[in-house]
């Protein structure tokens, strides 16, 4: 644990009574995030089945930011620590393993949200740190994160490889939450082309976005990092989101 003002960070293996309380954060995921079928399905069960590996920060009685982490197998046949399939990959791998019983080799992050309250405090770093440890823990050496850039739903159409290569003058990289983990430690390795789809009829994406979808083509959609795909013949959209693989080294046994 961890202590800052009022504000503590603990793992929920030693507060599971925080668990379902998790989501009361006031988050800026955009709505269309939320119907992304493996996060569905497997989200919500990570911090229960897993909860050595995630973190919870609370100011007083409220939960503020929470934290989730997931170990997996890369070495099995047909994988690898970072998979172009990203965020939903691991997650599955995560849940296959456990229910395989295949012994973890590795570590990925998953998600870090600090409610909007409290932005801008350093609690994205504290956090971050926060998960590190966690891992570190449970005895790896690396905390591998597939992170979403907070800044890149801005320039949509630019790609992903062109969008890291902006960096402001000190040389740090121009997006928020890539540079959090840069200066963190972490290491950028590659991008994950297709970390998270997200499909629906054109109807469902009107009702997610207030949009018209009438177009066939890409459509911009505030908080989308890339353009969703409108099939105005076949009445489906396709959202594909791209993230980054970084790579933070941790020590075993970290306090």
């Amino acid at each position: 644990m961890t202590e800052n003002d009022s504000i503590r960070i603990v793992p929920l293996a030693e507060r599971p009574s925080l668990i379902p309380r998790l989501y009361e954060i006031n988050d800026s995921w955009p709505v269309f995030t939320h119907h992304e079928p493996v996060a569905g399905a497997l989200l919500s069960r990570v911090p229960v089945e897993f909860p050595q590996y995630c973190v919870a920060a609370t100011d007083g009685d409220r939960v503020v930011a929470r934290g989730f982490s997931v170990p997996f197998n890369a070495e099995l046949d047909g994988r690898e620590k970072m998979p172009d399939q990203g965020w939903d990959r691991v997650l599955v791998w995560a849940f296959q393993d456990r229910q395989f019983g295949h012994a973890p080799t590795v570590a990925s992050a998953l998600e870090i949200s600090v409610d909007l309250d409290y932005l801008g405090r350093g609690l994205s770093y504290r956090m971050l740190a926060a998960l590190r440890q966690a891992v570190g823990r449970q005895g790896h050496d690396a905390l591998l994160a597939p992170v979403r850039p907070t800044a890149k739903h801005l320039a949509p159409r630019v790609p992903m490889t062109e969008y890291l290569r902006r960096r402001r003058d000190d040389g740090l990289p121009a997006d928020p939450w890539v540079r959090v983990h840069v200066k963190a430690g972490g290491t950028i390795e590659k991008v994950a082309p297709a970390s998270m789809t997200v499909s629906g009829s054109l109807a469902q994406w009107r009702q997610w976005t207030g949009l018209p979808f009438d177009r066939d083509g890409a459509v911009e959609v505030p908080g989308a990092l890339t353009p969703v795909h409108c099939d105005t013949a076949h009445d489906h959209a396709v959202y594909v989101e791209p993230n980054v693989w970084i790579r933070h080294g941790v020590g075993p046994g970290t306090a």
